[in-house]
């Protein structure tokens, strides 16, 4: 697998595959925006165990699990998914990004969805899905502003889908290609 680094203004991390060794801090950054934020619509965090599972789960399934890390901290992480479990959709893929929320604002998010793209484009996947949660009072905003910027375009928007900490929650599906996207038939 690839790694590779990214500069910041002051401070630099590497990007790198997880390993279990980093569950527990992958466990702490989704475990604090299940509780505090509406990005994830689970409302009670999963335990450590549930977080061995899911990285098995995407491992399991040759999708890249990532970490981005700074002087042996876990800043943030990303990971690709099957976007429906249905055969017909085994070339679609979501992308699934949370940020250490003490480290946000660091081009962490863009960091890590280039690279998951990249690593994604190596695949037989076609498309890739980001499915952002956004609210009345603009959270989400940067999640889709960083997409944008990664060349996904907005295909639809399901309101009020989530209820969460007292609101409302919208989703904005976006979508991408990957590598060939539709003009050719997978091989």
């Amino acid at each position: 697998m690839s790694e590779s680094s990214a500069v910041l203004t002051r401070k630099s991390f590497r990007l790198r595959d997880a390993t279990p060794a980093d569950v527990p801090a992958i466990h702490a950054i989704y475990s604090h925006h299940v509780q505090h934020g509406r990005a994830s619509f689970e409302e009670v965090a999963p335990t450590l165990d549930d977080m061995h599972l899911r990285l098995a789960e995407v491992r399991k399934k040759g999708l890249p699990y990532i970490v981005a890390e700074r002087d042996d901290e876990i800043l943030g992480y990303a990971y690709a998914s099957a976007y429906r479990a249905r055969s017909a959709y085994r070339f679609a893929i979501e992308d699934s990004i949370y940020i250490d929320h003490r480290h946000t604002g660091e081009g962490l998010g863009r960091a890590l969805l280039a690279d998951l793209i990249a690593r994604c484009e190596t695949g037989p996947w076609r498309q890739m899905v980001a499915v952002v949660a956004l609210t009345s009072t603009g959270e989400g905003a940067g999640s889709v502003a960083v997409h944008e910027r990664l060349g996904f375009r907005t295909v639809g928007r399901l309101e009020s889908v989530g209820f969460k900490h007292g609101q409302w929650i919208d989703t904005l599906l976006m979508q991408r290609p990957l590598g060939a996207g539709n003009e050719t038939i997978p091989s």
